[in-house]
């Protein structure tokens, strides 16, 4: 079982979508080949500390496994995978089906949904419990998810660093996430960019990541 948490509130704590949401607007992080939307915290601290304890009690957690030149590998991080239907997700040579949404996966899904436009039947969760546990470079560029997907990235719990890499040129962008905050990537971000969250001894707590995806049927 994991544990609850809770989080030290900043004193400029705020958010100005606690009441009356709206589409949401913000400048493109990458200056070329894709679309990357960072829009900061979308709710407040208290209710970003009430969903992730949510979700740390409802969500079937497990750690996630890859198969990487033929050799089975089990992470510390843990993920689940959920959807409108069981959809199949393969990545890293691993398949895993979608479980029927929660109360507060469904909450918050409708939330970014208003809030971004967008639209989604998918949702992929990542649990970090501190900065040893991180993401390699990838893009998520699955068959599964179609050409310029459009995935909205809500982070609970920890503030990171999230960075994308040019795959050609190799610049690199980055972007600290913070706790209740939204990021989302499309147009052809997933063709010409990698993206990871890196390593750190400086988190010491844990993060949630959801990321909301849509399957193509």
């Amino acid at each position: 079982m994991e544990k609850k948490i809770e989080f030290t509130a900043n004193q400029t704590d705020h958010c100005p979508l606690t009441t009356d949401h709206c589409l949401l607007s913000a400048d493109n992080l990458l200056p070329f080949d894709g679309i990357v939307h960072y829009y900061g915290k979308v709710m407040n601290h208290d209710k970003a500390e009430q969903y992730y304890n949510a979700l740390i009690e409802t969500i079937e957690w497990k750690n996630d496994e890859a198969i990487i030149y033929g050799k089975h590998i089990i992470t510390k991080r843990k993920v689940a995978w959920y959807g409108n239907s069981n959809f199949s997700y393969t990545y890293s040579n691993t398949t895993k089906e979608a479980l029927p949404w929660t109360k507060e996966l469904l909450e918050l899904k409708q939330l970014i949904e208003e809030l971004s436009g967008d639209t989604f039947n998918s949702c992929l969760l990542n649990l970090y419990h501190n900065g040893d546990e991180g993401m390699a470079w990838h893009s998520d560029d699955e068959k599964s998810l179609g050409l310029n997907t459009c995935i909205a990235s809500l982070s609970l719990g920890a503030e990171r660093k999230f960075s994308l890499k040019h795959k050609v040129s190799k610049d690199t962008v980055s972007q600290l996430l913070e706790n209740g905050s939204l990021l989302i990537m499309k147009g052809a971000t997933q063709t010409n960019w990698q993206h990871c969250l890196p390593k750190t001894k400086k988190v010491t707590t844990p993060r949630i990541n959801l990321t909301f995806r849509t399957i193509i049927l």
